[in-house]
């Protein structure tokens, strides 16, 4: 398969994923922020591994992918009608903490106390 092709896939995987997150009942997905960090599609689409976080951390994506794993066969099912894909690839979901870590690095910038440059003049150049 091309790359521009599984790259446009992947893509449509990661968009719909994200929508059909949001429909879900279960407590464990529900009770937090939980975002599609990162998809991955096998070249003949037989495996879909998700990478999924949440600003409360690690252990509560954990907790988060336990409830994804319990509801894999609805969620395939889903993204096979919406995709229209012959074969929905099997999900994987995987845990990781990107967010959490994006927000301590943001916010220790923000701590950093680093004085504004002063704008530079621009000379006038004879020719």
């Amino acid at each position: 398969m091309s790359g521009h092709k599984l790259g446009r896939i992947t893509e449509d995987v990661r968009r719909e994923l994200t929508a059909i997150l949001r429909e879900l009942k279960d407590p464990r997905v529900t009770g937090c922020l939980l975002s599609v960090v990162r998809v991955e599609v096998t070249n003949d689409l037989s495996y879909c591994t998700a990478y999924v976080s949440t600003v409360e951390g690690l252990d509560r994506s954990k907790e988060a992918v336990k409830g994804l794993k319990s509801a894999a066969g609805y969620i395939r099912r889903e993204l096979g009608h919406r995709l229209k894909l012959r074969h929905a690839p099997e999900l994987i979901f995987k845990a990781t903490d990107s967010i959490e870590y994006g927000a301590n690095i943001s916010k220790k910038l923000a701590e950093l106390d680093i004085p504004e440059a002063p704008p530079e003049e621009e000379e006038e150049v004879d020719i």
